[in-house]
């Protein structure tokens, strides 16, 4: 593809700043072991993946040469993953040409400075640090110049925005996951669903929003794939977030701590079968049930609840009934019917999913109460939901 001269100044500045994070990684490692207790092989990654995703932006190219900045982007950034935030929507500004005013999570001081410090030399970057974020967002709705802003957080947040959409052009809100689904059909490969619920229900102690919290699996696999979960959980180890092993750290964030917690006391039917609260010290909190009924919880932190299943139907419509139609993976080869389903249900599905880290080139976003996006068209406001992609979201279309 031939690149005109502003695309390709454009990528030398996404390149600028996927070096300026690859010289940062080891403050930013440090930073977020001392934030939010991530260790550091974790958030070393998440620089990488960051790193990558910039160096890759070309790609993204086609998705907006039909369209034109906003202006002004804001964002207040969570508090896992804030250099992947970064990339995707720093990078998603740089190659449209919007700049970016963002704030960062209160539980995150040190790795604001450190992202701040980064992002300071860039004329289109305006991080924002030492202020509350709900003075931020009363800024953002105040600032006629600031079109589109990205939020994220419990519903309640969500609701407070969605009053004072008409302040923007396009609101997002990347709301709660709930409890992330796998399901596992009897055809499955064990090993492969097995590894794959593992990753993604502990990595960074299950402090993603895309992190597993419940997996529905036919009774016919159960014993063996709990089997398999649990002596993948056995060889994590928890800890000091400084040690280059550690694959969970402690929970820093007061507030997850407590959500887990109300999970456990919402949970009576359930055994727990491994795993405790000890201080921020979580380990890996495993439990079983045959209950069909399971609390619909806003949940972040080291928790899978495993529940063996014979009726594919019964199971599906167990699923479906979650205010939080976020992410839903499966195992095995579903009925065309039931599949479609788990497509119109959940902004993001995984088909025999093969990973740890979610790809970040993949389509993010929940629908019903795990996201929205609210959007101006000539007089008329229309709401979507849906997994969306950040380059392509960040231009009006001419068409």
């Amino acid at each position: 593809m031939t690149l005109n001269n502003e695309y390709q100044m454009r990528l030398v500045e996404i390149g600028r700043l996927a070096d300026a994070l690859e010289r940062h990684k080891s403050d930013m490692t440090e930073a977020a072991a001392h934030d939010a207790g991530f260790p550091v092989k974790i958030t070393s990654i998440e620089v990488d993946l960051s790193v990558q995703y910039l160096r890759t932006m070309q790609e993204e190219i086609p998705l907006i040469t039909n369209g034109q900045p906003y202006g002004t982007v804001a964002a207040i950034f969570p508090y896992d993953a804030p250099a992947v935030m970064l990339a995707r929507l720093g990078g998603s500004a740089l190659l449209t040409g919007n700049r970016l005013r963002f704030s960062f999570s209160s539980h995150t001081p040190r790795t604001a400075e450190v992202l701040k410090n980064i992002c300071n030399v860039f004329e289109s970057f305006e991080p924002v640090t030492g202020q509350d974020n709900r003075e931020f967002g009363l800024g953002c709705i105040e600032n006629s110049e600031i079109r589109v802003l990205f939020i994220s957080g419990a519903s309640a947040v969500g609701e407070v925005y969605r009053r004072r959409h008409r302040s923007f052009d396009k609101l997002f809100f990347a709301g709660p996951g709930g409890m992330p689904a796998a399901i596992v059909l009897k055809d499955a490969d064990v090993k492969a669903a097995g590894r794959f619920i593992s990753r993604r229900a502990f990595i960074n102690g299950g402090q993603y929003c895309t992190t597993l919290k419940k997996a529905y699996i036919h009774s016919s696999l159960y014993p063996a794939l709990r089997a398999q979960i649990l002596n993948h959980v056995e060889q994590m180890k928890v800890g000091n977030p400084f040690d280059p092993e550690t694959l969970i750290g402690p929970i820093r964030v007061e507030r997850t701590r407590r959500i887990l917690q109300n999970a456990l006391d919402q949970c009576p039917q359930a055994r727990l079968i491994t795993g405790k609260i000890d201080g921020e010290i979580v380990y890996p909190l495993v439990l079983e049930t045959e209950s069909a009924s399971i609390p619909d919880l806003e949940l972040f932190g080291p928790f899978l609840l495993l529940k063996p299943f014979e009726d594919l139907y019964q199971a599906t419509s167990e699923l479906l009934q979650t205010r939080y139609g976020f992410l839903l993976a499966f195992f095995g080869l579903p009925p065309e019917a039931i599949k479609k389903k788990f497509y119109t249900y959940f902004g993001m599905v995984h088909d025999n999913p093969d990973f740890t880290f979610t790809p970040l080139r993949l389509p993010f976003g929940g629908k019903n109460a795990s996201g929205w996006i609210i959007e101006r068209r000539g007089d008329d406001w229309i709401e979507r939901d849906g997994a969306f992609q950040y380059s392509r979201e960040l231009v009006r279309s001419l068409s």
